[in-house]
């Protein structure tokens, strides 16, 4: 490793997962703490991040865990209080909770879509807004906040919040990226697409496949250019780069961690 992270601070939301495997939370904390940051593991759930925590300390890392509901701003005020409190400072900002709801706009009913708006880009808006200001008295540091390649194309399932509000996590970035740029805040999108994460065995398969995980990564397969399956750990590692002083001249930008699926033409 070449610590890239070293001594940095990092919040990590939706660092858990819903079950054993390699989720986009759970990557980046893991794989950040191998970098040498200090992670602060977020998530609503306490058991979903037990998983998370022991593989940090098997690699050595130092974690702190902090459960959050991210839609609500009393407790993401609350939650980068506590992390100032327990390592002082805040260097790296993942916004990373997300999820979809199956439906277009005949489908899906209001409070569902209010649901989705809140989950996916309320979550990202306030995880800018409580730790923004810690990072200016700092005098810089990075935002990687996680989209969706839903939010860039059709991808064959009709999910009208989640792709809306996935394209305005994109927006929102790049904004904010310009917004901030003269005060060393860095900000970037990292857009995954179909990976097999413990989502899809937990949640996706029940929707699409009838219950057949395998079934349902085989459709997925098809839809991927590259001979591989990608998980987690692309997205995590694709985070650790933006999240790095090696990204220090790239603000408001994506990465695309889909194997070319959005590059197809159809």
């Amino acid at each position: 490793m070449t610590l890239r992270l070293q001594d940095k601070v990092a919040i990590v939301t939706g660092a858990g997962a819903v079950g054993p495997g390699w989720g986009n939370g759970r990557s980046t904390a893991m794989r950040f703490a191998e970098e040498g940051a200090k992670v602060f593991a977020v998530d609503r759930d306490a058991e979903r991040l037990r998983e998370t925590v022991d593989g940090v300390k098997k690699a050595g890392g130092t974690i702190a865990t902090h459960l959050c509901d991210v839609t609500r701003a009393a407790d993401v005020a609350a939650m980068v209080d506590a992390c100032v409190k327990a390592f002082g400072r805040i260097d790296v900002l993942v916004n990373n909770v997300g999820g979809s709801a199956a439906g277009g706009p005949v489908e899906m009913s209001e409070e569902t879509w209010d649901a989705q708006i809140d989950f996916n880009l309320t979550s990202v808006f306030l995880g800018c807004k409580y730790v923004i200001p810690v990072m200016e008295k700092q005098g810089g540091g990075a935002i990687v906040n996680i989209a969706s390649t839903s939010g860039l194309r059709f991808t064959g399932n009709a999910q009208v919040g989640y792709a809306a509000t996935k394209a305005g996590v994109i927006q929102l970035s790049r904004v904010v990226a310009v917004q901030y740029a003269p005060k060393g805040i860095r900000v970037n999108t990292v857009v995954p697409g179909q990976l097999h994460t413990p989502m899809v065995e937990a949640r996706l398969a029940k929707q699409r496949a009838g219950g057949d995980v395998e079934a349902l990564l085989a459709q997925r397969r098809t839809r991927v250019p590259l001979a591989v399956e990608g998980d987690g750990r692309d997205t995590a590692n694709a985070a650790l780069f933006l999240a790095s002083d090696e990204a220090r001249f790239i603000t408001g930008t994506e990465i695309v961690v889909d194997g070319g699926m959005t590059a197809r033409c159809d």
